[in-house]
């Protein structure tokens, strides 16, 4: 089993063939009271999961937002968007089956975003990231990662994976940035700069 951490590097993903990143959060009220506070935490608020596949420094392929498996072949599955952060669990997940991943993908970074407009980190609490190891069919968490909650930020870089040769490196990034709401292309220049 892999452990990761932000100060730890790097790991290995040898022996690792699915790896899931999941993200939850709770809808919350913000700084309103009464009715308002009552209906921002009814309504909740939408961050995105999205992985974003690279060709060395280019993005070639977004999974989530409307995009469920952009390879078209279970490499890399998005479980689809929700909403409003309630639930239990992950409210969104992107799976990696790596034998699968096209050998011109050198690397995948996963972002979380406040993407849609009056979307903020702001409106959600206890956002998680987490990190599981699929490998033999049985699913092990092997990191749980928490932005700041002092960032006045709307997107994160959750992690990143890159191809070393046959085998595979996970990197833990954590790092929170602005990302024009809505701008794909914003989205995937915030995730190159990564």
């Amino acid at each position: 089993m892999i452990t990761l951490s932000k100060e730890d590097g790097p790991a290995d993903l040898d022996g690792v063939t699915h790896l899931s990143i999941g993200v939850s959060w709770d809808p919350t009220a913000g700084s309103s009271g009464g009715v308002m506070g009552m209906l921002r935490r009814k309504t909740g608020t939408d961050l995105d999961l999205i992985a974003i596949a690279m060709q060395g420094a280019d993005p070639v392929r977004l999974a989530g937002l409307d995009s469920l498996d952009p390879m078209g072949n279970g490499s890399l599955v998005h479980s689809g968007d929700n909403q409003t952060g309630r639930g239990d669990g992950d409210d969104e997940t992107v799976t990696v089956e790596f034998s699968r991943v096209p050998t011109n993908i050198t690397s995948i970074v996963f972002v979380a975003a406040a993407f849609k407009k009056g979307s903020s980190f702001q409106k959600a609490r206890n956002i998680s990231f987490k990190v599981y190891d699929g490998t033999g069919g049985t699913t092990q968490q092997v990191a749980d990662i928490w932005p700041s909650l002092l960032t006045q930020d709307n997107g994160c870089a959750v992690a990143k994976a890159v191809r070393v040769g046959g085998s595979w490196k996970l990197e833990v990034i954590n790092a929170t940035g602005k990302i024009k709401p809505g701008d794909e292309h914003a989205l995937m220049r915030f995730a190159i700069s990564k």
